[in-house]
């Protein structure tokens, strides 16, 4: 939790495999996340639909962290639960895996009602702090912009909310513009807030964001976009016949580098 009250406050960029975290560790990053839909991806899933169970997100949170020996947060989606009591479990077993925090999302995994009533996600943000016990960081999450529910008040009603339930850190995808970010920042101080890379009208730098406030940035899946990106753009120098354009980036000298410094 330190890293998220000092000055600046921290970058936690997502992981997605153990080469990925170690690429992250080397470059000096001092804690990771995990990202439930670059991890869905790399099931052949869809992300938000408890197409990933518990089980297979927490053996992958805890190699992230085994390989790197950093404090690892688990972006778990809805906690893995149909009820509070759910929640819980997900916490708990997250603390017996290693984790250092995990987001609750007020999501539901129907994409017909994407999201769960205010009190249900109040109740499952409180479920998840009252498992914690101060052991792990609890990041309350409201995904409204993220499924076409523009509300800023109810956004910001949400996230007071999961502030007074106990939640460390507070979470809202993807604000319309710096202006709604700001408010979202003083209507929930001295509550940490996090953002997902920006305000969706515009990229901003480290160190705009930080000085409105923010405290913690994650990018989400947007590094695993990246590599993927250059993965198609390989591909189709491929199938244009061309080997060379195909076959560049990073060597597997450098990769067998990079794996010799896991924490295992």
């Amino acid at each position: 939790m330190a890293l998220h009250t000092r000055d600046g406050g921290l970058v936690m960029p997502n992981a997605w495999d153990g080469l990925s975290a170690l690429v992250l560790a080397d470059a000096g990053f001092e804690a990771i996340a995990t990202s439930s839909a670059a991890l869905a991806a790399t099931l052949g899933r869809f992300d938000g639909r408890h197409s990933v169970t518990r089980e297979e997100h927490l053996e992958h949170a805890r190699l992230l962290g085994r390989v790197t020996g950093l404090p690892v947060n688990g972006d778990f989606e809805d906690g893995y639960g149909v009820t509070p009591e759910d929640v819980a479990t997900t916490v708990e077993a997250a603390v017996e895996f290693g984790l250092a925090g995990i987001g609750i999302e007020d999501t539901s995994g129907n994409p017909d009602q994407p999201i769960r009533g205010f009190d249900e996600a109040v109740s499952r943000v409180r479920s998840a702090v009252d498992a914690a016990k101060g052991r792990i960081v609890i990041t309350g999450r409201t995904d409204n912009f993220l499924h076409g529910r523009p509300d800023l008040e109810d956004t910001i009603r949400r996230l007071t909310a999961f502030a007074e339930a106990g939640a460390d850190v507070l979470y809202a995808p993807l604000p319309p513009d710096l202006e709604a970010l700001v408010a979202i920042v003083a209507a929930v101080a001295p509550t940490p807030v996090n953002v997902l890379i920006s305000p969706s009208d515009k990229v901003l730098t480290v160190a705009e964001l930080q000085g409105v406030g923010v405290k913690r940035i994650s990018l989400g899946p947007a590094l695993y976009t990246h590599a993927a990106g250059a993965l198609e753009q390989a591909a189709r120098a491929l199938v244009a016949g061309d080997l060379a354009s195909a076959t560049t980036g990073m060597s597997f000298d450098r990769i067998n580098e990079l794996l010799a410094r896991t924490t295992n």
